[in-house]
């Protein structure tokens, strides 16, 4: 080969070294400007995170100086006398969707095992695609329902029924008002069934088919290949479920707000009616006049922040717990 063809060939290697080199620092740049992008986004959803939470605490402040650490257990609430207490609506907050918890989780659960474990495919499909409408059906319209035609079914049979057969116990004493806990309870677990459903059926959906034909070859009946191979490995996903549904109940306003009966109360009884702090937000902002009254209800709406907050970090904890005991398993 002459000098010259090894000196064109030098030059051409050489080029095809730059072009490819350049072609590199684009797509490293590219790259670096889309992991940028994507990291301003993410500190943006935490910047507005911190922003709500110095907002709301500054609107606070003046009921946090007039009235220090006493205002989370306080029980007045006297917008009159300027007088103001958390703790009733704390209550009814928490106990409210704690039961409607307690009632939504083991209906969810079995629904999603029906449609995906037991009926047909065409049965659970249709199954499906209504508790899915029943999730988007809005809140004010559960509300409407709850407090036209649930209300008043209570008040004549369900409260009446347990005031007399089980009123020795302080959870059913007292006049069957209609509005009430009790309807607060069934409102929000009739909202809170779809989203544990649907997401617990896409959980078990999940499920290897090898699994559950493993089970069942070990002769293992259906509810014991439930039980033993399709709950287990979906308990993770199951207990997210769980917990979102507990974030919808804690933060519900209008359909609860329509049959609590809003009253600033603490009762064992379900029968007595109660508030909740979403509730009473939503209720007197907007005649809030004085500056006290308006820093106490940006109070609550700060103390109902912290409890949501409180129940997504739970739900980290608890799924990372999950998570990490079934590492290295596998076993049925």
């Amino acid at each position: 080969m002459s000098t010259a063809s090894e000196e064109k060939l030098e030059i051409a290697l050489t080029h095809e070294a730059e072009n490819h080199k350049w072609r590199m620092d684009k797509k490293a740049g590219g790259d670096a400007a889309f992991k940028g992008m994507t990291a301003l986004f993410a500190f943006a959803v935490l910047a507005i995170l911190l922003l709500m939470l110095v907002e709301l605490a500054g609107e606070s402040f003046p009921a946090m100086r007039k009235f220090g650490w006493r205002f989370v257990p306080g029980k007045e609430w006297d917008a009159v006398q300027g007088l103001f207490g958390a703790l009733p609506y704390l209550w009814g907050s928490v106990v409210s969707s704690v039961l409607a918890l307690a009632l939504a989780t083991p209906l969810s659960v079995a629904t999603a095992l029906f449609i995906t474990e037991i009926a047909p495919k065409k049965v659970g499909g249709l199954i499906a695609s209504l508790v899915e409408l029943l999730a988007a059906i809005p809140s004010v319209i559960y509300g409407l329902w709850g407090i036209l035609v649930m209300a008043p079914w209570l008040q004549r049979t369900v409260q009446p029924f347990l005031a007399e057969k089980f009123g020795f116990l302080p959870f059913f004493q007292g006049a069957p008002y209609g509005v009430s806990m009790l309807a607060a309870v069934f409102i929000l677990m009739i909202m809170v069934v779809p989203i544990i459903t649907s997401i617990t059926k896409e959980v078990l959906l999940t499920v290897p088919q090898s699994q559950k034909e493993a089970a069942v070859a070990l002769g293992a009946t259906r509810w014991e290949m439930i039980r033993m191979a399709v709950l287990p490995y979906g308990k993770s996903g199951i207990l997210g479920a769980v917990i979102l549904g507990l974030g919808r109940a804690v933060g519900e306003t209008m359909a609860v707000t329509m049959v609590i009966g809003n009253t600033p109360q603490i009762s064992l009884s379900l029968l007595a009616p109660a508030y909740t702090m979403p509730s009473v937000i939503a209720n007197e902002f907007a005649e809030a006049t004085s500056k006290i009254h308006t820093s106490a209800l940006m109070e609550i709406g700060l103390i109902l922040l912290f409890v949501t907050l409180a129940i997504n970090i739970l739900a980290q904890f608890l799924l990372w717990s999950v998570t990490r005991g079934q590492k290295g398993g596998g076993r049925i």
